[in-house]
């Protein structure tokens, strides 16, 4: 009885801890993540591998990937945080109504945490709790010079408005149980999240928005709701596994300060998303992963719907980014060089969701890199005590389009969004009983 209450205590005290890590980081940090919106990974593993492993499961935070892999990994509590530098920007060429040249977003630097603990419940089955986040549609442009805006007495700025951007977090919260049938695996997880979002700049667009009091400049809005996450684990042979993941929307409240803004009177849902991959053990110390997963943007109108549909801001179905669904290839090799050290690699390429029709709204979220190159290692100081790290680089990508002002295509500018990144993650596990 004692041993079941110390276990039961500990995993309280875990989910107790993921939570005040999670508020604490809502409250805090803002970010533009890779693949659209979403990071490629959640933890130093995961960063390393470029993302990929939904058929290698070997640490807690796999939860956010497969549940179905938490029967293969070790009783353990994992801690880590990344340091996020994406730097972003367009470039204006023409006449125009956005502020012409070369304008960079500011705030530069972004720590995003991740917490995670599993534990066997018997030889067959597993429990884990995992926290996590994107960090998304970050911008902050400052009132730069703008000709245009003296003609309408408006403010200088991006869009006429004085200092310009978005700010979107979303923070996930998963409990999740897996069992083995035999060479199979099966795991469910519900997922809970909270987003945090404002705008600022955008009063210029008042006079095209179903709810011009609910457009811009309104500080921080809360939207809160769940899903759920399925996977499976197949071990076709001792050395060759499959695996499948899919995530549910996430279906949210609105964002209430911003229904004059986001299509659907402030709909803001996080698109499903599902992951399928194999993983070869081409020697006892070396498996190559290679994953497929695709991002469900174009389903949720305010992120999917064109900018230029012919309503109103905010209005049913009415304008959005329009972005487009992604697709990703991920490719991963761990070696297990020692029973102290292990060195992990990847390459990521996804299809950038951004269209060049919708470059305009777009100066507010420019989502478009391609391409991740990562690299890390884990470092075994004790038989319990595991560090972690990951790098990624994430080169220069670029969209260009014709500028389209709320009153229509103006053939005369071009705009171009630009964005690469940089991310180094760091991380500790502590594994129970070794």
């Amino acid at each position: 009885m004692h041993r079941w209450f110390a276990k039961v205590a500990a995993a309280a005290a875990s989910v107790a801890l993921c939570g005040l890590v999670g508020v604490a980081w809502i409250a805090g940090n803002k970010a533009q993540a890779t693949e659209g919106y979403f990071q490629n990974g959640y933890g130093a593993r995961q960063q390393a591998l470029a993302g990929a492993g939904v058929a290698d499961s070997r640490d807690a935070m796999a939860l956010s990937l497969n549940p179905a892999g938490l029967v293969d990994v070790d009783p353990q509590f994992q801690v880590g945080a990344s340091l996020f530098i994406p730097l972003r920007g367009y470039t204006a060429i023409g006449p125009g109504f956005v502020a012409p040249g070369t304008i960079d977003s500011t705030e530069n630097f972004f720590v995003v945490p991740n917490i995670a603990y599993s534990r066997p419940i018997d030889a067959e089955s597993a429990w884990g709790v995992a926290l996590f986040g994107n960090g998304g549609m970050n911008t902050n442009y400052k009132g730069v010079a703008n000709p245009i805006c003296a003609l309408f007495g408006a403010p200088p700025g991006v869009f006429c408005g004085g200092d310009a951007g978005v700010d979107l977090i979303q923070a996930f919260l998963s409990v999740g149980y897996a069992r083995r049938f035999g060479n199979l695996s099966v795991g469910v997880a519900p997922v809970l999240a909270i987003q945090r979002f404002k705008a600022k700049g955008l009063g210029f667009f008042a006079p095209f928005s179903s709810d011009p009091a609910n457009l811009t400049n309104r500080g921080y809005d809360w939207s809160f709701g769940g899903g759920v996450r399925g996977g499976v684990q197949w071990s076709l042979t001792k050395n060759v596994r499959f695996g499948v993941s899919a995530q549910t929307p996430i279906w949210m409240t609105n964002f209430d300060k911003y229904r004059g803004l986001f299509a659907d009177q402030g709909d803001f849902d996080i698109p499903g998303n599902f992951t399928v991959g194999v993983a070869v053990d081409v020697m006892p110390t070396l498996t190559v992963m290679l994953d497929y997963k695709h991002i469900f943007y174009s389903s949720i109108a305010s992120v999917g719907n064109s900018s230029q549909v012919p309503l109103p801001l905010g209005f049913t179905n009415g304008p959005g980014f329009g972005w487009h669904d992604v697709d990703i290839i991920k490719i991963g090799a761990e070696w297990r060089a020692s029973p102290i050290w292990t060195f992990r690699i990847g390459y990521a390429h996804n299809t950038n969701p951004i269209k060049s029709a919708d470059v305009t709204l777009n100066i507010l979220a420019p989502g478009v890199v391609t391409d991740h190159f990562t690299g890390g290692f884990s470092y075994k100081m004790t038989p319990t005590s595991t560090i972690d790290f990951a790098a990624t680089f994430v080169p220069k990508h670029s969209v260009s389009g014709i500028e389209v002002t709320p009153i229509g295509p103006n053939p005369a500018r071009t705009i171009t969004l630009a964005m690469h990144q940089y991310q180094f993650t760091a991380g500790w596990t502590y594994r129970f009983g070794q």
